[in-house]
């Protein structure tokens, strides 16, 4: 297979604008594609899974099918896989189909090949509603009674093809303060819940996390809105304002918040703590067979989150082609070289995880 072919792929995934919730008509293209290779598929919902091997060693690969909506000032149309100066711009050139269609292509090749996994299954997922819905994240409900739990997974998002081994978590928290309402005529009378809130912003900005990860540094803390007040001439008795909080492996979330509802006098609640921390440790076995498998290179983390966090308990390796910076951007594109050196750095990575496995 030329590497024209995964490129021909990657441009026929983009020009289908499969927004989060509107995969319906790329997964059956993609269950047509593979079909055609003489592969078997299975489809849940608008999301798809396919294998080789049958062994009990299952090594999965999975990236997803939805985007962002399009953003303004695109240079070419959002689904056009316009081919520019050796990238393929369009919504989904990077995050994430380079690495569906890499994906997809590197398991065909190795079938094409008479490749198998000694003991062992190579499994191909691409799944939907990555980027918006956790109630119908795509590999949440394929690992919930569909595919079984594999010992190792890459999970294909945009890296610039480095490893990455750690990636951050979000929680958001929320703080209230509560005081008494008066007229500003008469503040004394009341207690302003927007000055106790700034004297709780202070204590949050005086506030260390002496833990620091070795890939991903320290825990950071922002506040990201405030609303406060009804009126300019009444004392407020209530102001909100919300955290957003990047975790590391070095706390649990419960840990955070512990430490938080010590420094201020705000009531804390937590809006969201699902996205957790995840890493892997560098001396496991996927991790080796990543690293040899694209010499010269290190571990890096990651700030950004990805299906990861449903696999916090299997070895795991992030990692595909294109920049994450350009992700949910008008400028979003993809080198093309990078597109066919990831089908040979998966295929690479397959073999060694496999190879390395036996050894063990």
């Amino acid at each position: 297979m030329s590497g024209r072919n995964v490129l021909d792929l990657l441009s026929s995934m983009i020009r289908f604008p499969s927004l989060s919730g509107e995969e319906d008509e790329i997964c059956a293209y993609m269950q047509s594609y593979v079909n055609a290779a003489g592969i078997q598929t299975r489809r849940v919902g608008n999301s798809l899974y396919f294998w080789i091997g049958r062994g009990p060693n299952k090594l999965l690969l999975a990236s997803h099918l939805d985007v962002v909506p399009p953003s303004s000032g695109h240079p070419y149309p959002p689904f056009d896989a316009a081919e520019v100066n050796d990238r393929i711009y369009g919504r989904g050139a990077s995050d994430a189909k380079a690495s569906g269609a890499a994906m997809t292509s590197a398991l065909l090749e190795l079938a094409a090949e008479n490749w198998q996994p000694e003991n062992g299954q190579v499994i191909v997922a691409l799944t939907e509603c990555e980027e918006t819905s956790y109630g119908n994240n795509g590999l949440r409900k394929l690992l919930k009674g569909h595919l079984p739990r594999p010992q190792a997974a890459l999970i294909g998002e945009p890296t610039s093809l480095l490893p990455t081994i750690a990636q951050k978590g979000l929680l958001i928290l929320r703080l209230d303060a509560k005081g008494k309402s008066a007229h500003a005529a008469r503040h004394t009378l009341g207690e302003n819940a927007i000055l106790k809130t700034v004297a709780d912003i202070q204590h949050l900005s005086d506030l260390t996390f002496d833990r620091v990860h070795p890939i991903l540094g320290r825990t950071s803390l922002n506040v990201t809105t405030i609303q406060g007040g009804s009126a300019r001439n009444v004392i407020p008795d209530q102001c909100t304002i919300y955290l957003d909080i990047r975790s590391t492996p070095s706390y649990t979330h419960e840990e955070i918040v512990a430490q938080i509802r010590e420094a201020v006098e705000s009531d804390v609640t937590v809006h969201s703590n699902r996205i957790v921390p995840v890493s892997t440790a560098t001396d496991e076995t996927i991790v080796d067979a990543c690293l040899e498998s694209l010499p010269g290179t290190e571990p890096m983390g990651s700030p950004t989150a990805s299906d990861w966090i449903f696999l916090k308990d299997v070895p795991t390796v992030k990692i595909g082609p294109g920049r994450s910076e350009l992700s949910h951007t008008a400028e979003e594109c993809v080198d093309k070289s990078e597109v066919v050196r990831a089908v040979d750095f998966y295929k690479a990575a397959v073999k060694r995880y496999f190879e390395r496995c036996c050894q063990t």
